[in-house]
């Protein structure tokens, strides 16, 4: 089972977003990625901590900067596939607050 089959986005979660233009709901949509990409980048920063970066062909600060920037990167893949559904919780919410805001 690829990521693609898990997006949870798309599989119907019974949540209707409430009514607002549709350049909204576009940068809300990728707030809320960005905010899950930086999630799940942060939990895969902790996990890897511990993960001896020694050896022959290992080490050193610059391994330091390429680590981090893989597991950003694997963060925004990981989200743009799908993600956790944190995505799809967070979009919600900004937008009931958006509509909230206009009332």
């Amino acid at each position: 089972m690829d990521m693609g089959s898990l997006d949870l986005a798309r599989m119907g979660t019974g949540v209707q977003a409430p009514h607002a233009p549709k350049g909204d709901i576009r940068a809300i949509d990728k707030a809320a990625r960005d905010f899950e990409a930086v999630f799940i980048s942060q939990m895969f920063e902790q996990m890897w901590s511990d993960v001896p970066t020694d050896g022959q062909f290992g080490g050193g600060s610059g391994e330091k900067v390429f680590r981090s920037l893989m597991i950003q990167d694997i963060g925004k893949q990981i989200a743009n596939q799908g993600g956790i559904g944190l995505a799809a919780s967070v979009k919600r919410e900004m937008i009931a607050m958006q509509e909230q805001g206009r009332q």
